[in-house]
């Protein structure tokens, strides 16, 4: 059974989903950050996917690289899997930029998350949603 693992709810908001992935954007406006969550079971670990739901995420992951890529300021694209504290299998698209507030180390942990100003979430929410073709 699929659940959303609290944690990557508190930190993201819904952008839509596709082919069985959840799309959320990360709550710091600083980066052009999605997250991207197969929801076709409970699984830890990449390997674990069959090959048509791997083939399902890598579609999703290379159109969110692809559209974060296409933002202005984005340099270059890093995509993560890591779940040392959220175990859920699940991967970061963060677009980066020479000097941005964590450049050139990663983006976790550095500094506080900067919220979205008002009507610029749901702008980007909706780009992204129109963009990767996403189900509400």
């Amino acid at each position: 059974m699929f659940g959303l693992d609290e944690r990557l709810k508190a930190d993201s908001v819904p952008v839509g989903t596709r082919d069985g992935c959840l799309v959320r954007l990360f709550r710091d406006a600083r980066y052009p950050w999605l997250l991207v969550i197969p929801a076709m079971g409970a699984f830890r670990e990449w390997w674990e996917l069959a090959p048509d739901q791997r083939a399902a995420v890598d579609a999703v992951l290379a159109d969110c690289a692809r559209v974060v890529a296409a933002l202005p300021d984005v340099e270059k694209t890093n995509l993560a899997s890591l779940g040392n504290l959220v175990p859920q299998l699940h991967w970061h698209v963060v677009g980066r930029r020479a000097g941005d507030p964590a450049w050139p180390g990663p983006v976790w942990g550095h500094g506080v998350p900067e919220a979205y100003e008002p009507g610029e979430q749901a702008s980007r929410i909706a780009h992204l949603r129109a963009e990767l073709s996403l189900e509400p």
